[in-house]
């Protein structure tokens, strides 16, 4: 995997912005990361984009080497700081490709500045209802008739989040690699130097309650027609985070507005699982 190098930007809200660019295309791409995540894992795929395009892959607040100086309860909030680091960049229209959490975030943004954002792209992204979370039973089952509802109880999930709170706290990495090789990465494992970078970005986390509330909580089926540029949606038919059901409804419910097209060699982590393929879906879409 190349590896870029990071720059940064002092943003108006008051943090600090990491992120990497690669190429000189007349077209510029922003690529935001998921959830336990950061643009490390993005690199495979800035350089496959490097020779035809301009292309920014973004830290998120609170995520790999940007800053955390303050709190966040939506991903609205995180869409307005990466408006300020368009601005900052000069990107005065672009493509906004969005992962899992970071698909969320595009569409935030687009719904924000439909005059910054030419297309938006989603790869296993939340579904425009939100990501739901309920408490757990004592076999550690959700009960589905009792959602969370604050960010403390968030924090105190002894599934979801408690255990993935410690390993931070600790550094886990056996913990993080068998997270991600359960959920993420079913299909296909990344080469092992690589992986290694990929957790050393996951422990970089810092704001983990805050983007499962804002994930929680996020709902556009009500702001729909404040997006003006095309949507589409790129999905696993494995994908164990997003299954291709939440995405099929999240498709029905934007009533036109967006393309759906599902893959079955795809997990939550096209990108990993079928790099040749992903990475060809991905261009169509940038050149439609």
């Amino acid at each position: 995997m190349k590896c870029y190098p990071v720059d940064t930007i002092n943003i108006p809200r008051g943090e600090t912005i990491a992120y990497r660019k690669a190429g000189t295309g007349d077209k510029a791409v922003l690529l935001i990361h998921g959830n336990m995540s950061s643009s490390v894992h993005w690199q495979t795929t800035m350089e496959d984009l490097e020779k035809d395009f301009t292309v920014y892959a973004v830290d998120m607040r609170g995520f790999g080497d940007s800053s955390y100086n303050n709190e966040f309860s939506s991903l609205k909030e995180i869409a307005q700081d990466l408006s300020e680091l368009a601005d900052a960049l000069g990107m005065q229209k672009f493509v906004v490709v969005g992962w899992s959490a970071g698909g969320g975030v595009a569409l935030e943004l687009a719904a924000l500045y439909p005059e910054l954002v030419e297309k938006v792209i989603t790869i296993g992204s939340v579904p425009i209802t939100g990501f739901p979370m309920f408490k757990k039973d004592a076999a550690g089952a959700p009960i589905f008739t009792e959602p969370l509802k604050t960010k403390e109880d968030i924090a105190a999930d002894p599934v979801q989040v408690a255990p993935v709170l410690a390993a931070f706290a600790a550094g886990n990495r056996d913990f993080m690699r068998m997270v991600w090789d359960m959920g993420i990465y079913n299909m296909a494992k990344p080469p092992e130097v690589d992986y290694e970078l990929y957790i050393d970005a996951m422990l970089k986390e810092r704001c983990l309650v805050d983007m499962n509330y804002s994930l929680m909580t996020f709902d556009m089926t009500k702001r729909l027609d404040e997006l003006k540029c095309p949507v589409a949606m790129l999905q696993g038919e494995k994908d164990f985070v997003v299954p291709l059901t939440w995405a099929q409804k999240s498709h029905e419910d934007m009533a036109g507005k967006a393309s759906l097209v599902a893959f079955g060699s795809w997990g939550h982590s096209p990108m990993t699982d079928d790099f040749e393929g992903f990475v060809s879906a991905l261009r169509k879409e940038l050149v439609k």
